[in-house]
């Protein structure tokens, strides 16, 4: 498996303040970013998998309203998880 307890540990304290803060909007829009990045590449390699490529878009439907929500609540923060995740936009 890709996502283990680890690197949803690592991802949520690096990005959500500690590890047990999976609530954050930060740490959410990162570990969307982790799991699109990984769809992608499976993707890449098969074209024909159209269950997977329908769950990539739903993810980055999440990804944007989490990153509206947080935009709309706090620019300074919108902005520095753009930087962090390099996310065009």
């Amino acid at each position: 498996m890709y996502l283990t307890k680890e690197t949803k540990a690592e991802i949520f304290s690096k990005h959500g303040g500690k590890a047990e803060n999976t609530g954050s909007a930060e740490g959410q829009i990162s570990l969307f970013t982790f799991r699109i990045s990984h769809l992608t590449e499976h993707l890449k390699k098969n074209r024909h998998d159209f269950n997977t490529e329908r769950s990539l878009v739903l993810l980055v439907g999440k990804r944007r309203s989490l990153l509206d929500y947080l935009k709309k609540k706090d620019i300074n923060r919108y902005r520095e998880i753009i930087k962090e995740l390099n996310i065009r936009k």
